[in-house]
């Protein structure tokens, strides 16, 4: 494989070994959920959740999973102070946080993405992190597709800035009001093309949807060729990809990872997979639940990534030392 055009600058370069374990992949843990993880929590108590419930369980989560992965995902608004304050987060795990605010803007059908107001990159850095994540909806075939790229763009400036790293995590969805999953050999395909479009605005690490839909097709020789394929297209604009999760059932995307890191994945960046059903408990239980079945969950999938996944050093090759004085001026 060539060396990229330009060689990533050192600071981003440590920043993306501190995301990494040992071996350069990635088994990376997410619970910056806010939207979705709300309006779950508040149906099972029967109103609405606060500030302290929110980040009492985004706490639980932290401290018990967190040290097992390479580096956790966390949003500004709860997940970051309810880990950070009361030294829960463990300060030897990269540290990934949101750019986006949770949700979209506009119609389901036109979706855009929004920042959270005086949220940027150099904020991020300040606050400890060693990367940004931004979520951008995006069909390449959308009315707003310049739009979307164009934000991508700006974030990627932002954190290259600041010699962050930009986790991109694109996704895609319908644009039809009456169609709510799209057509197995649509997902591929704008699964694929929106890596090739998107990666070289200045994406460092793509978090990317399984290409394949699991509920319209159960065949892993079809999942392993859309994987390839979509591994293909990232290798060609030298830039590694994680899968995330999605909400599926743990099983599956046991399933998912392997093929995945079978076929050119560098590791994952994953949450509900592993600790949805805490929502719905009680403290004591939800805390049981992730010492009893959310650790041994997460110890597997990085198994599974340590077994296969290809390091992001591929796509980054160390550099010669010797060409790099002076290079802080």
């Amino acid at each position: 494989m060539p060396k990229p055009l330009r060689p990533i600058p050192l600071g981003r370069r440590r920043a993306l070994q501190q995301c990494a374990q040992a071996d350069s992949t990635f088994a990376m843990l997410a619970i910056d959920q806010r939207g979705s993880l709300m309006d779950t929590m508040s149906k099972y108590k029967g109103d609405e959740v606060t500030f302290a419930e929110v980040g009492a369980l985004k706490r639980d989560i932290v401290q018990i999973l967190s040290l097992l992965s390479s580096a956790t995902l966390v949003d500004a608004e709860y997940g970051y102070p309810a880990t950070v304050a009361d030294d829960t987060f463990p300060g030897s795990v990269g540290m990934l946080i949101a750019l986006e605010k949770s949700g979209y803007l506009g119609d389901p059908t036109l979706r855009r993405t929004a920042l959270l107001e005086g949220w940027h990159a150099e904020r991020m850095r300040l606050a400890g992190a060693t990367g940004v994540k931004l979520l951008a909806y995006y069909r390449p075939d959308a009315e707003n597709a310049a739009d979307q790229e164009a934000l991508v763009q700006e974030v990627a400036d932002q954190a290259h800035a600041v010699d962050l790293p930009l986790f991109l995590e694109p996704l895609h969805y319908s644009l039809d009001a009456n169609v709510k999953t799209v057509p197995n050999a649509l997902r591929r395909q704008l699964v694929i093309e929106t890596a090739k479009r998107l990666i070289p605005l200045g994406v460092d690490v793509l978090k990317a949807e399984f290409p394949v839909d699991v509920q319209q097709t159960d065949d892993e020789a079809e999942w392993a060729d859309a994987c390839a394929e979509l591994s293909d297209a990232c290798a060609a604009a030298q830039t590694p990809w994680v899968l995330l999760s999605a909400g599926v059932d743990y099983d599956t995307f046991v399933r998912q990872v392997r093929v995945a890191c079978e076929n050119g994945a560098s590791g994952i960046l994953c949450g509900r997979a592993v600790w949805k059903e805490t929502m719905t408990m009680p403290a004591a239980d939800r805390r049981e639940f992730l010492h009893s079945v959310s650790v041994p969950r997460f110890k597997r999938l990085r198994h599974l990534v340590s077994a296969s996944a290809r390091p992001f050093s591929d796509f980054y090759p160390p550099q010669d030392a010797n060409d790099l004085q002076d290079w802080w001026k």
